[in-house]
């Protein structure tokens, strides 16, 4: 394994273990039955969901590009 499948390794676990400590906005049991609540519709997130959020999607546009040059190269 080269340099550049060590980094995309380490960047997908990374990008997993965000998502995973993400809240989720959509209740289980609206799940199953399809229904969608409006309460949360318009709320912003602050704080460390923002934080987490913003990481989350650097993390993803680095994985892109890795797997990119991983292909290429």
């Amino acid at each position: 394994m080269g340099f550049l499948d060590w980094l995309l390794l380490i960047v997908s676990v990374l990008l997993i273990a965000l998502v995973m400590i993400q809240e989720s906005k959509d209740d289980v049991k609206n799940t199953f039955s399809g229904e969608k609540s409006d309460l949360f519709k318009n709320q912003k997130q602050r704080g460390p969901e923002l934080i987490i959020s913003r990481v989350t999607m650097t993390v993803s546009i680095l994985f892109c590009v890795v797997t990119v040059l991983a292909l290429i190269l």
